[in-house]
């Protein structure tokens, strides 16, 4: 199995979802958003195996820092995709692939662990 976790190095849920890795033994590749931006393309990738709703974290400061056009601007792959991009914070964390396929955005442990089963 090969795994790749795509997030942000200092965040909390990163932190957990590393943690839970290490425990496991599950070796990974982390490609971290603040060091490697993500394209459109890597975006469109993701919502090939996810959607968009599940994609956008709206729990985050720069989510709620924005207008309600902003927001709506979310709402739409074209209009969001380039958003994404340039505030990365704005991806839900971790998306993780599993053999280059999206088996999960956001943290959850229960999931991940039925999925090593």
């Amino acid at each position: 199995m090969s795994v790749k976790v795509y997030g942000i190095k200092n965040c909390n849920t990163m932190k957990k979802a590393f943690d839970f890795l290490d425990e496991k033994g599950v070796p990974y590749e982390f490609i971290d958003y603040k060091k490697q931006k993500p394209t459109i393309e890597l975006l469109e990738g993701f919502l090939k195996e996810t959607d968009l709703a599940s994609l956008v974290n709206k729990q985050g400061t720069t989510y709620r820092k924005m207008s309600d056009e902003q927001k709506k601007a979310l709402e739409s792959e074209k209009t969001a995709l380039p958003i994404l991009v340039e505030n990365s914070s704005m991806i839900k964390r971790p998306v993780i692939l599993s053999d280059n396929k999206v088996v999960m955005v956001g943290w959850n442990p229960e999931k991940w662990e039925n999925l090593l089963k």
